[in-house]
């Protein structure tokens, strides 16, 4: 077997070992340890290291069921953010409604690894299309496997927090920043991104960057009426707390027009 699709034991308990200070900082057992970083992953991070994409594993961004984010530093000190998807564990329910209904997927086997990979492949073509845009989110670098490398958004010490973590100066420009992002998203990418929330937006010099594009669905999906309603009431609900009173109805007439 070639060296490209084999990794001895022993290289893969040294790629094991890299990420052990990481499992530690986030405070996962052994098992979940397991999950993020089987085998097939090691394999696919390997070819990250030696092709000198990334030197180095920094510290964990966020965790969480379908996945976890690292940020990395790649040899020349730059800062980037890498997404690994679970393959053992992520929530199928979830991810399928998504998936089946977009064209650009319907060839894909209903593997678990075949749809955690397309996954993870839609999360770089939905991002491609932000940048394409000007919607403000992390930029697409590489799609490989389960892993998606993009731009690191956030501070030398710690990455930009999350929108519902921070007391906004000037809430009335962010959310109409916000709302002309998904009708942005809507009439010139063609998408929805299908579960927006102050959950998945972060700020960062005082702009909201959208993440978590994995589930963003084009307009041709079956549901993407349904998700683009939900985005906006979403929205609309958050802002109440700011005083900014909106009319989610005529915000999707708008957008739909």
């Amino acid at each position: 077997m070639s060296s490209n699709n084999f990794i001895d034991d022993k290289r893969l308990k040294k790629l094991d070992k890299k990420f052990q200070t990481l499992i530690d900082v986030i405070g996962e057992d052994r098992k979940t340890e397991g999950e993020v970083f089987d085998k097939y992953t090691l394999l696919a991070l390997e070819k990250l290291f030696s092709s000198r994409l990334i030197d180095i594993f920094d510290f964990p961004i966020s965790t969480g069921k379908e996945g976890n984010v690292f940020r990395a530093i790649t040899p020349d000190k730059k800062f980037l953010a890498v997404k690994i998807y679970r393959i053992s564990t992520s929530t199928f329910k979830h991810i399928s409604k998504y998936i089946v209904g977009d064209p650009r997927f319907k060839s894909i086997r209903k593997t678990r690894k075949d749809i955690i990979y397309a996954w993870t492949k839609k999360e770089f073509k939905n991002l491609t299309r932000l940048k394409k845009i000007n919607v403000l989110a992390p930029k697409p670098i590489l799609s490989t496997k389960n892993i998606l490398v993009m731009e690191y958004i956030g501070y030398k010490n710690k990455p930009a927090p999350l929108l519902k973590d921070v007391r906004i100066k000037n809430p009335k420009k962010i959310f109409e920043k916000i709302i002309g992002y998904i009708k942005s998203m809507y009439k010139e990418a063609k998408l929805v991104h299908g579960d927006l929330s102050a959950f998945n937006i972060i700020m960062f010099k005082d702009n909201p960057y959208l993440i978590d594009l994995g589930q963003a669905v084009l307009k041709e999906h079956p549901n993407s009426n349904e998700f683009l309603r939900r985005d906006i009431k979403n929205m609309v609900s958050y802002f109440n707390k700011y005083n900014i009173k909106a009319d989610e109805i005529e915000i999707y007439k708008e957008i739909i027009k």
